[in-house]
């Protein structure tokens, strides 16, 4: 069995939502106190023993390959004053094994289009992918370590799910299927965007996935779904009748930063627990008065 190795980022959204914030700057590259959005998803591959990072882009996403390139300038200016903590971050982006690899998504076509141009990169192995607006935090083993380790024991595609309020199904993939251990099901039913009324249940599909190579025929035979987009819901669905697929339900704290109330929440709590910024950010809101 093959270990999980490479890993999917699909960041080619426009991120609408963030704007007039994200007219020039993707919104992956969005801090969160004083990281991007894109740094905290690809730090979780690498801890989870994935080299090599698979970023799916589109127009004005260039600051995401500078931010993990090497920045020759900076690096000097930082050597020359003498700044060594500083100059330590801007090199420590990646590890030095790590590879990155970038593929132009030429039309705005779903997230299962965006995995699909990912076929070339990653071949005939199985593949994480991580969506960089779902920032899951865990003291301990994140999120994508859990979710290797239910693959390795396994050995079929796991998909990362949260309980939520039935009325929020519509934002969601829902899954449904039979209960292998309190936090694992093996999947029966998957709907993109359900109604309440048509949600299978309350487990939600979030931002991380371990795929076997064999859905990339499936993406290739699966019709535009909701928003008319190519979802990966839809090819995962379908990948269920051909083998097993498991919904793990991940230990960690979920922050939707795909939303402004998410990305607030996100910055707050994390900042709460900077250790260099937490005394006095703390301080600042207990007094703080609106």
């Amino acid at each position: 069995m093959k270990s999980i190795r490479k890993a999917v980022f699909p960041v080619a959204g426009m991120g609408t939502r963030f704007l007039p914030a994200t007219k020039a700057n993707p919104k992956e590259m969005l801090p969160i106190v004083d990281k991007p959005l894109i740094q905290y998803a690809a730090e979780e591959a690498v801890a989870a023993g994935i080299d090599t990072l698979i970023f799916i882009n589109g127009r004005n996403k260039r600051s995401i390959e500078d931010h993990f390139d090497k920045a020759y300038e900076l690096e000097a200016e930082l050597e020359a004053r003498n700044k060594d903590k500083l100059l330590k971050l801007a090199q420590e982006v990646l590890p030095p094994h790590v590879n990155c690899i970038y593929i132009r998504q030429a039309e705005a076509l779903g997230l299962g289009h965006a995995v699909l141009c990912a076929e070339p990169a990653v071949g005939d192995e199985p593949f994480a992918v991580i969506l960089a607006d779902d920032l899951i935090i865990n003291g301990g083993r994140n999120c994508m370590e859990q979710m290797a380790e239910v693959y390795n024991e396994y050995h079929g595609s796991v998909i990362g799910t949260q309980t939520i309020p039935r009325e929020e199904s519509d934002k969601y993939g829902m899954i449904a299927g039979s209960e292998v251990t309190s936090s694992i099901t093996q999947v029966a039913q998957m709907v993109e965007k359900p109604a309440p009324a048509d949600a299978p249940s309350d487990q939600a599909v979030v931002g991380r996935y371990i795929l076997t190579p064999r859905i990339f025929d499936k993406l290739k035979t699966t019709g535009r779904g909701a928003g008319g987009e190519i979802q990966l819901t839809d090819a995962i669905a379908a990948l269920c009748n051909e083998e097993k697929v498991y919904a793990y339900s991940f230990d960690g704290k979920r922050y939707d930063c795909g939303s402004k109330l998410g990305y607030l929440q996100a910055n707050v709590e994390l900042g709460l627990v900077h250790p260099e910024l937490k005394d006095e950010f703390s301080d600042y809101l207990k007094n703080l008065k609106i």
